[in-house]
């Protein structure tokens, strides 16, 4: 509801309300998923609504309600493009959403693909990626500090005070991209690699060539919506498939003809879920 990307966003979820939203997210809580996510495009390309979609919710805004709506699922930005932001920013925003949720932020962040945001808003789209890195050691400095101080060739400063911080003492971070190159950023410098775009054959060949740490998360998503009601076979197979290939955590969407419905739609793929070996 959150992101509506053609082709993947069902009918109700263009004129869906914020009680919806609430109904969805408090559905998933009971039943103990693991997490909501949001994204950010702060304004897409003409010429990208036809593949990307228009319709992207503040991920602070959006995941800082759920908070005041739930108890216990985690809040994950999936993801916060770095180079839209000083790592100070992120630390202070998003430290404090995880303070008021009490420890629920997952951090996930990626190096943008959207040329023309960038020039709209200013950011640098040469050399993303070494600034991302930079970035990313930053906020590991910083984000659960009061005095975060940090060094690097693109983002330094000292003699700071951030208050509040994040409570969690170490934020878990999820690196999104669809490359080698974004895996090893994951494993360098973050807790968990979320690649979008790529078939599940293309993430098996990738994770053969890092060396992954035991507590490492790899968050994959379905690729399409899952049909629990209709297609429970399917849905299954394809949860064990992503587990196959290395998911560590799965993230689902599922088609349905309304939000309530939707609640019901999750708690069949629970209960499907809670089959699979």
């Amino acid at each position: 509801m959150v992101v509506q990307v053609p082709g993947l966003a069902s009918p109700w979820e263009e004129p869906a309300s914020i009680a919806d939203l609430a109904l969805v997210a408090g559905a998933a809580d009971q039943l103990g998923y693991d997490f909501l996510t949001c994204s950010e495009h702060v304004a897409i390309p003409g010429a990208e609504v036809a593949s990307r979609g228009a319709v992207y919710w503040d991920p602070l805004a959006t995941l800082g309600y759920l908070a005041a709506h739930t108890t216990s699922i985690r809040l994950a930005t999936s993801v916060l493009v770095l180079g839209y932001h000083h790592p100070l920013e992120i630390a202070k925003r998003y430290g404090t959403l995880d303070k008021v949720s009490s420890g629920r932020l997952i951090l996930g962040v990626g190096i943008g693909s959207l040329a023309a945001e960038f020039e709209l808003l200013g950011a640098t789209w040469s050399g993303r990626g070494a600034r991302a890195d930079d970035a990313l050691r930053a906020l590991r400095a910083s984000l659960s500090s009061p005095s975060p101080a940090y060094d690097g060739p693109f983002y330094s400063y000292s003699d700071m005070t951030l208050l509040p911080h994040a409570v969690q003492p170490r934020v878990p971070i999820w690196v999104g991209g669809r490359t080698l190159r974004s895996l090893h950023r994951a494993v360098e410098l973050a807790d968990g690699w979320a690649p979008f775009g790529l078939d599940p054959g293309t993430i098996e060949h990738l994770l053969t060539r890092v060396e992954v740490p035991d507590d490492f998360q790899v968050v994959l998503g379905t690729g399409c919506p899952l049909e629990p009601e209709a297609d429970a076979d399917g849905t299954r197979r394809r949860l064990a498939e992503l587990r196959a290939v290395g998911a560590t955590v799965v993230g689902c969407s599922v088609s349905a003809r309304s939000a309530q419905h939707y609640c019901e739609q999750l708690h069949l793929l629970h209960d499907i879920a809670a089959t699979i070996d």
